[in-house]
């Protein structure tokens, strides 16, 4: 920002951002829970098309990402609270602070809920990988144990795992 430009209007621009967040986080919290459906029934064509709804939900939650980290350099530079939405919306008009705080804190609540279903999400994936593994190991070896210790020695021949001796 240049000294010639105009001074932001602060409650209708974190207004806008929260609005944008908002229905991204909506969207987002929408599409989880679809693709979780979809890893559990094991649909790849579907998960397919979801990643790229995923894909377009990212672009415009990292737009949102920009322009708050623009909104709070200004605030910053005006010499007001520019480290979060919300200590910024605290300066809002007594008519408009509450409201504009109450929805940073929800924004804030939805991505921690969004956090929560990727990660299930992601654990989901990771159980799904791990049964794959397990299947083409069982494929691989033809469904026989290989030994853990030893070579050549089948993991049933001795009775203690800890104390194992010759």
């Amino acid at each position: 920002m240049t000294g010639t430009e105009p001074t932001l209007d602060w409650e209708t621009e974190i207004a806008s951002l929260l609005d944008e967040l908002s229905s991204v986080q909506d969207e987002l919290l929408m599409l989880l829970a679809l693709k979780r459906g979809q890893l559990v029934a094991g649909d790849l064509a579907a998960l397919a098309e979801t990643q790229v709804r995923e894909e377009q939900l990212a672009a415009r939650l990292k737009h949102c990402q920009e322009r708050r980290a623009d909104i709070l350099a200004a605030a910053r530079k005006a010499g007001l609270a520019g480290d979060s939405l919300g200590k910024l919306a605290s300066t809002a008009s007594e008519r408009n602070r509450g409201k504009l705080g109450e929805r940073a804190n929800a924004a804030s609540a939805r991505m921690r809920l969004l956090r929560n279903e990727s990660i299930t999400n992601w654990v989901l994936a990771q159980r799904a990988l791990l049964h794959v593994s397990q299947l083409v190991e069982i494929i691989a070896t033809g469904g026989r144990l290989q030994p853990t210790y030893g070579e050549g020695e089948s993991v049933h021949s001795r009775g203690s795992l800890v104390n194992h001796e010759a």
